[in-house]
């Protein structure tokens, strides 16, 4: 028996857009159209812009609760450390592996501090996010590959370090295609099935790009647009790779065995359909999963004020909870 549709189509409805997310996104709009094309000016200009609080947004707020810790990348000839950002509560009942966004491209792992401390004190959860390498500097599988350690490293040492084998993943954007792509790793290249959930939000997932991504388009400017798309492939994706590739485009792996996971998108995303999209393949492989679709929201919403981010946060946090109870 055919079940009900998994979301209403109420929700695509633009009288489903509350006035308070059209007036923010309008905000968003006249913002960026105002300030400097990253691709203009370059990535490295971008990033230290960035730095400086001089791009669109204020710089976010480092924690004096977070503490560094390097992990050694493994292999002949990989070299170096892998950079971990910890936020922690006393006691915590799990560890929730982060993986920032950022189109594989700009973002740091210090980055959402105020979003971890939070998840920390929410859900009771040592928060534990990724410094991966970026593009274009260092291309696919730079990044993948020092998540996979990441995720490696936490389940030999989360006992020892945090007292708690429970383990969760997650990301934003470019991390939660980080922490599909983990997951399958770790399936995979270390048997290990065992992740509690998996919180991904607005990802993308299918890098040859989905019909909302392609249909976006440029005008108006909001967040991310199609040409900001093709630009992180150029970056991230090398010269003569298959883009379908499973550890590029995780919607075409097989997805047996992977944790429950929460699938959060705005309908004004250029990554929609990524989430209609991954939602639907991982419960057809039989996990559990639940799809958030929220009105009107625009790509990176929840870092936005108002009472659509404010709904979307905490549906998070109470996955996060439930799947490590």
């Amino acid at each position: 028996m055919a079940s009900k549709n998994p979301f209403d189509p109420a929700l695509f409805d633009e009288n489903a857009v509350s006035t308070e997310t059209k007036a923010i996104n309008g905000a968003l709009v006249e913002l960026l159209e105002k300030s400097d094309d990253n691709w203009d000016i370059g990535v490295a200009e971008a990033r230290a812009r960035r730095d400086r609080g001089e791009g669109p947004f204020p710089l976010v707020p480092k924690s004096e609760r977070a503490i560094t810790r390097t992990i050694p990348r493994p292999g002949p000839g990989k070299g170096g450390d892998v950079e971990l950002r910890i936020i922690a509560p006393e006691n915590p009942k799990g560890v929730y592996l982060h993986f920032h966004g950022g189109g594989w491209v700009f973002g740091s792992a210090d980055g959402q501090d105020p979003m971890l401390e939070r998840i920390a004190d929410n859900c009771g959860l040592a928060c534990v996010s990724v410094e991966y390498r970026l593009a274009p500097e260092h291309p696919y599988p730079a990044g993948p590959d020092d998540c996979e350690t990441a995720a490696a490293w936490l389940v030999a040492n989360a006992k020892a370090e945090f007292g708690t084998e429970v383990l969760t993943v997650g990301g934003e954007s470019a991390g939660a295609h980080l922490a599909a792509v983990t997951l399958l790793r770790m399936r995979d290249r270390h048997d290990y099935v065992d992740f509690a959930g998996a919180n991904l939000v607005f990802g993308a997932f299918d890098l040859r790009w989905t019909p909302s991504a392609r249909a976006f388009g440029d005008e108006p400017y909001l967040i991310l647009r199609t040409h900001d798309l093709h630009k992180f492939d150029e970056c991230f994706i090398p010269k003569g790779a298959d883009a379908s590739d499973p550890d590029i485009s995780p919607l075409f792996a097989d997805l047996k065995g992977m944790p429950p996971a929460l699938f959060s998108v705005g309908t004004d995303d250029a990554l929609l359909d990524d989430s209609l999209f991954m939602h639907a393949r991982w419960a057809a492989a039989g996990n559990d999963a639940e799809l958030a679709i929220y009105p009107g929201g625009a790509h990176g919403f929840v870092a936005f004020p108002g009472e659509l981010a404010a709904s979307a946060v905490k549906r998070m946090d109470g996955f996060l909870k439930q799947v490590t109870e």
